[in-house]
């Protein structure tokens, strides 16, 4: 027996020392995967939407106790009360309904606004003075000991007054609202006109819009705005400004001054629509501490830092611990998806710009963006930037903008769906809204036929939209023309482009003729936009051609302010070549389907991890690594109504289209990139004629031999030489028969050509 209860002695001893054991292991765990485990916390939006509720729900039951429907708990509430408020209890109902509407603006906000609680106090406060003043011992004990001692110091007048005044500015606290907005007849006698608008700046829905997507900490227990700086830098006050004001119907509009007679107004914002929804993250430490403890079970110790709210993903920034290996963090990203149950995950590492490694995890609801929203920034609206287009919002929620002329050309590149053509619309109306037809032309190409003609009729353009790849090719060779004229011109003036021709030579004589229309004026010289929806197709067709365009053009045309826009679904080498890659380092990299096409857009990966729907990656000149940007998106119905304002609002002019019937057979414009044109370009190619004849046969091998050349230029030289008519057509491997010599003119020997032609033929036959 007592060997018995030894051994249960022991086994009771071991057991209070595993529970002492288990408890301190328990102790001695993470507090964040105690927290991680609980409950999860409510949201404080939900929380301020409960209040509100509540809050009507008292002022319905004061209200009810009013008429005598409450019971016996209201019926003593309002004995009470009457007693401190008199005749003022009807502005106790109306108190809780101001406490509610605050509560349900604050939603959508941060913060609560307790300085516009405070007002609806101060109105209620005031509103009982001023029953007291006005009907003495009807306001109640609280009434009287507001009113009395101000009638006592300045008499009942003033007090009156002054309480008046003081319930207009709880009012205007309490609704936010703007004095010459609330009271239009005053601020008409104010000697400020309803019709005038005031220099606006953002919107209130924008202001919103921007606190919600600002970044945050992941360990603070309120949102921080977060201040960044944008990549365009402070921008400085110019004459094209938004004038947000009451219209007749309520529209914004840009107001720029232009080069012409009469400034250019561009279409109201209300064409356009502004953000929607917000996005969903879910628990945000959740997920923050879900990367922490996924790291650390592979040995990676980081400590968690800011995290940047976005309207597609949301990007964790953490700190790895001195000595580890980024790539190592990288190598994670399969079991990061797998921990976070989210996916596709891209780590950015390190940040641009900071000691951290970010880890971009898509959003469980994301927003939509709209136009007028990124436009309605103060950035876009004061920037003097003739061709500053809106890009989209990055990944702190903060808008983004590019300046073209900086570019000065841009490629576009993505797969089918990934919003290509909607990211060309969204630049196409930017410019649209930045400039007038007399200081921006168009050059449209669609060989889709069903994107970029909604803008036919716009009088921005130069040319009807090209569908045809044969006069896209006349139209590239017309800008080229247009290039090296307006070179001249700078030339003679003395100027170095575009931007100081404006500034030195065409402004001053605007300036000094006024408004004599017979003076001799210089020309005007618009910035020109060559936009090509879909490059692939042409590449086709003329692939030798479209590439000598593209790399003359990018390589020549920016300063005379001639800027491309290519788009491409076809991202692979033969699209984009690498001479093309080597003269437009401004890039935009939407979805694409593996990482091989991401290299060649960006010559890096991380395009094939994007999420679609205008979710892009923008590379340019002056960054080392890309930055991801949400664009917005925009509609055909939206399109079709800025169209619509352009066209009605310049019907009375008449459009200076472009002739493509004078370049149609200049064939030398792009000698100088191909190496030669399509009649004598080659420099050999009289020689191989002089060659050929005197030899009395022909042949590729023969050309190389002679002349010293490689096949391929050899094949070339004769493909020429049959096309004129010097040699007739290959009989296998007999050498080709000669039809004229070296003295003859073309005529005679396309003459030539068809009679050997047809007697060839009828010998087959």
């Amino acid at each position: 027996m007592a060997a018995r209860r030894s051994t249960v002695t022991k086994k009771k001893s071991k057991q209070k020392g595993g529970d002492k054991r288990g408890r301190k292991r328990r102790a001695e765990q993470p507090r964040e995967e105690v927290e991680s485990a609980s409950l999860p916390p409510i949201q404080s939006e939900t929380l301020r939407g409960v209040w509100a509720v509540l809050a009507i729900a008292t002022a319905v039951f004061f209200l009810l106790a009013w008429f005598g429907f409450a019971g016996k708990v209201g019926a003593i509430l309002y004995i009470w009360l009457s007693a401190l408020f008199g005749i003022g209890y009807v502005l106790v109902p109306v108190l809780f309904v101001l406490v509610a509407f605050v509560l349900f603006r604050s939603i959508e906000h941060e913060k609560i606004g307790v300085l516009k609680i405070a007002g609806a106090l101060i109105f209620f406060l005031a509103g009982l003075g001023f029953i007291e003043t006005l009907f003495p011992n009807r306001g109640g004990l609280v009434g009287q000991l507001i009113s009395s001692p101000l009638v006592y110091a300045v008499d009942t007048v003033a007090t009156v007054v002054a309480l008046l005044a003081l319930i207009i500015v709880s009012l205007l606290i309490t609704f936010d609202a703007q004095p010459h907005r609330a009271f239009p007849t005053i601020a008409r006698w104010m000697g400020r006109d309803e019709e005038e608008p005031d220099e606006v700046h953002i919107l209130e829905e924008n202001e919103e819009a921007a606190i919600e997507l600002e970044t945050t900490r992941a360990e603070a227990e309120s949102n921080d705005e977060e201040v960044s700086e944008n990549e365009e830098g402070p921008s400085t006050k110019s004459p094209g400004i938004f004038n947000f004001g009451d219209s007749e119907s309520s529209r914004s509009m840009f107001n720029f001054a232009t080069s012409g007679s009469s400034a250019y107004t561009p279409p109201p914002l209300s064409l356009l629509q502004k953000d929607k929804g917000k996005p969903s993250v879910g628990d945000v430490k959740a997920s923050a501490n879900t990367i922490k403890r996924t790291l650390q079970n592979f040995g990676i110790d980081v400590e968690m830092d800011e995290v940047s709210i976005g309207p597609t993903v949301t990007r964790y920034a953490m700190k790895p611990a001195e000595g580890v290996r980024l790539a190592k963090i990288v190598s994670l990203q399969s079991n990061l998806e797998l921990a976070l149950a989210a996916t596709p995950i891209r780590i950015e590492a390190p940040i641009p710009g900071k000691s951290l490694v970010g880890v971009e995890v898509p959003n469980n609801t994301k927003s939509m963006l709209g136009l007028a929203s990124i436009f309605g920034d103060r950035d876009f609206q004061n920037s003097d930037k003739p061709l500053l287009v809106a890009l989209g919002r990055d990944i702190a929620g903060k808008p983004h903008y590019a300046n073209i002329s900086k570019m000065p050309h841009l490629l576009i590149a993505g797969a089918t769906g990934a919003g290509k053509s909607v990211t060309v619309h969204d630049m196409i109306v930017s410019l649209l809204y930045r400039r007038g037809p007399r200081e921006l032309r168009f050059v449209m190409v669609d060989p889709k036929r069903v994107e970029l003609t909604l803008y036919n009729d716009i009088p921005h353009l130069l040319t009807p939209v090209i569908t045809e790849p044969k006069k896209a090719i006349l139209a590239l060779k017309w800008l080229a023309k247009e290039m090296d004229r307006r070179y001249d011109v700078l030339e003679a003036e003395k100027v170095r482009d575009i931007a100081s021709y404006h500034a030195n030579v065409y402004e001053p004589a605007k300036k000094r003729n006024g408004a004599d229309e017979d003076a001799d004026m210089p020309e005007p010289m618009p910035y020109i936009v060559a936009v090509i929806d879909e490059m692939a197709d042409l590449m086709t067709a003329y692939p030798r051609e479209l590439e000598a365009a593209i790399v003359r053009l990018a390589q020549m045309s920016r300063a005379v302010g001639i800027h491309l826009v290519l788009s491409t679904q076809r991202p692979s080498v033969q699209v984009i070549t690498g001479l093309i890659k080597a003269n437009i380092p401004s890039r935009i990299a939407l979805q694409v389907s593996s990482q091989i096409d991401s290299r060649t857009i960006l010559d890096m990966g991380g395009a094939e991890k994007l999420l679609g729907a205008g979710d892009m990656l923008y590379l340019s000149g002056e960054m080392s690594k890309p930055r991801r940007i949400q664009a917005p998106y925009i509609s055909e119905e939206e399109v079709k109504k800025v169209v619509k304002y352009l066209v009605d609002a310049h019907d009375d002019e008449l459009p200076d289209e472009i002739d493509l019937s004078e370049v149609q057979h200049d064939n030398s414009i792009f000698a100088a990139s191909v190496g030669g044109g399509d009649d004598d370009g080659d420099d050999l190619y009289d020689e191989a004629r002089r060659v050929i004849t005197e030899a009395g046969k022909g042949s590729t091998s023969f050309l190389q031999r002679k002349l010293r050349v490689g096949y391929a230029r050899a094949a070339r030289l004769m493909d020429m030489l049959e096309e004129r008519g010097v040699v007739g057509p290959a009989d296998g491997s007999k050498p080709r028969e000669v039809i004229r010599d070296a003295d003859s003119s073309p005529e005679e020997l396309k003459e030539n050509k068809d009679e050997y032609d047809s007697e060839y033929e009828e010998e087959n036959a």
